[in-house]
Parts: structure tokens; C-alpha cells; sequence
């Protein structure tokens, strides 16, 4: 396959800085500095929406070097081995993550959100405005997810 290479539009800003520490995301405000290649209105219209999706770059975290056999989700011994494409953690390939973040502020490029799972310095990697008529109504996961990210967004 062919690569690619992507430039970061942005950087987090917070006062996470432990990329071990796995919950309680819920109440992290975060402000995303735009660079200034886009210019000062690059945000306009992003504050007449509740939320936006937040791509990033889990550029703190190593990649796996094998993908094949499945793996116990966070390494818990306890859940069942999933595939890579069955989680969210960084360790994955390309080691891109997104999040919905509900969107505190807007202004000139800083943009403030809360509950983004990303680390002080994080690289952004694109932003995109949520919107209903992408998020599916009705959401199936097996309970273990539900029980595992019980606190994950807990404030």
C-alpha cells in the first residue's frame, strides 16, 4: 500500500499530561490552537454547533509492530481478546483517535471543548462540526464496553 503523510492543523492544550492515565475525561476543558496557516476566521460558524469531532494523533504511543492475533482490550486479562479494529486505544495502526467533544468556546483559532481524551501538546489533525444526520440512532456494543468505559468520561 501507499503512505501518506498528514500535517497537524493544531495542538491540545490541557492540564493532562500522563498518557497512562486511562479515565475521567469528562470534565478536561481543552483548547485546540489552530495554526495560523488557516487564518483568524478559520473557526467561523464552528460555534453554532454543540459539538465537534476532534481527530488526533496519538503520537505518544508507540504502534504494535503485529496486528494479527487478537488482544485483550486495554491489556486486562479479564475481556476477551478483540481484533484492532474491535477498540479505540492508541496503540493501533496510524494511531489516530477521535473523540466528540462538546464545544465550550470559539475564538479566532483557539477552540475550547470539553472531554477530549488527548494530552497536553497532542497534534490535531482535523476538526469536523457533529452533526445528527451522521450519528446513527440506535448504537450496538456488547456489555463489556459499557462496563469498561463506565468511568472513561466521567468527570
Amino acid at each position: 500500500m501507499s503512505s501518506f503523510e498528514v500535517t497537524p492543523i493544531g495542538t491540545v492544550r490541557n492540564d493532562r499530561t500522563d498518557v497512562q492515565h486511562t479515565d475521567n475525561w469528562g470534565a478536561v476543558r481543552s483548547t485546540i490552537t489552530v495554526d495560523e496557516r488557516f487564518g483568524e476566521a478559520c473557526l467561523q460558524g464552528l460555534d453554532g454547533f454543540s459539538h465537534v469531532e476532534v481527530l488526533f494523533l496519538f503520537d505518544q504511543f508507540p504502534e504494535h509492530d503485529d496486528y494479527r492475533e487478537p488482544r485483550p482490550y486495554r491489556g486486562r486479562p479479564d475481556l476477551l481478546p478483540v481484533g484492532i479494529f474491535a477498540g479505540r486505544g492508541p496503540r493501533r495502526p496510524n494511531r489516530i483517535g477521535v473523540t466528540c467533544c462538546a464545544i465550550e468556546r470559539v475564538r479566532g483559532r483557539e477552540l475550547t471543548v470539553v472531554g477530549l481524551d488527548a494530552v497536553s501538546g497532542t497534534p490535531v489533525i482535523d476538526l469536523k462540526p457533529t452533526m445528527a444526520e451522521f450519528s446513527p440512532a440506535d448504537i450496538k456494543q456488547p456489555d463489556w464496553v459499557s462496563d469498561l468505559m463506565s468511568e472513561y468520561f466521567k468527570a
